[in-house]
């Protein structure tokens, strides 16, 4: 298929992802704020009927014959190693604060082709916020084109991410301005996308339903979201797990990464 081909399929692809989680918001915000039933799983993970009714409703509405599904709130069938695309999906990120009446909860879906994110959608359904990315056709917030901001400087750099990360930068970066917690990790980086916010951390053990819509945005307006060390991120492998991770507009990210592997190099 000729890339210009390809560019126009994934723009499609990207519409429909979000034109879908657009119905999955209207299902998520009938029970927000309201009586809802919710537990626990794994490491104190919450889930909510929610979470299950729009992971089922996403399913029903983009699952295609041959190409593999992940989710969070699905079974993980490996089969999906053997699909050249998948669907990778976060019902609701950031279910806690969904769950506490806070509007920083998105849904996310990507379709991933040979490990890496090439259509992409995050809704953010209580702030009404649409962030779309195709591969090679840009990132747009509501309709409107978006962009990583520029630079390479972090004095008043905005950053956002876990505490421990927030303090380690005030190390290299003292004049860098921690920004107020985003609970929702793909909406965190979407920020990064839009220019909201220079520098964004996740800690170690997000998983592909955190990042893959993420970082096809952030790539897509400009910048580069990477493991700490620079390395690029792998999605449908095996473990779906990943380390700590940064993302930035590309001069501000090579900065940080230097200045993070200057300081590694004079530990004792």
């Amino acid at each position: 298929m000729p890339a210009n081909d390809t560019g126009t399929e994934f723009a499609h692809e990207a519409d429909r992802i979000a034109e879908v989680l657009r119905e999955a918001g209207e299902i998520a915000l009938k029970t927000f704020r309201g009586e809802i039933r919710s537990w626990t799983k794994g490491h104190n993970s919450p889930v909510s009927d929610a979470d299950i009714a729009v992971d089922l409703f996403l399913r029903e509405k983009l699952s295609r014959p041959g190409i593999g599904w992940l989710s969070e709130e699905s079974v993980d069938d490996l089969k999906r190693l053997d699909s050249e695309r998948i669907f990778i999906v976060d019902p609701i990120d950031g279910t806690r604060s969904y769950l506490a009446g806070r509007e920083d909860w998105s849904i996310c879906a990507a379709l991933v082709e040979r490990g890496r994110p090439v259509a992409a959608a995050i809704y953010a359904p209580a702030l009404r916020e649409m962030y779309v990315a195709s591969a090679a056709c840009g990132a747009s917030l509501n309709g409107a084109r978006i962009e990583t901001s520029t630079g390479a400087s972090l004095d008043g750099a905005r950053v956002a991410g876990p505490r421990q990360c927030l303090d380690r930068v005030a190390k290299l970066a003292p004049a860098a301005v921690a920004m107020p917690k985003i609970h929702s990790l793909a909406l965190r980086f979407a920020r990064v996308a839009s220019g909201q916010i220079d520098v964004a951390f996740a800690s170690v053990n997000a998983r592909d339903w955190d990042l893959a819509a993420a970082d096809l945005l952030v790539h897509e307006a400009g910048g580069a979201m990477t493991g700490v060390s620079g390395e690029p991120l792998v999605y449908n492998l095996q473990l779906s797990a990943h380390g700590a991770l940064i993302a930035a507009g590309r001069e501000r990210h090579a900065a940080l990464i230097g200045l993070m592997r200057e300081r590694r190099k004079k530990l004792p």
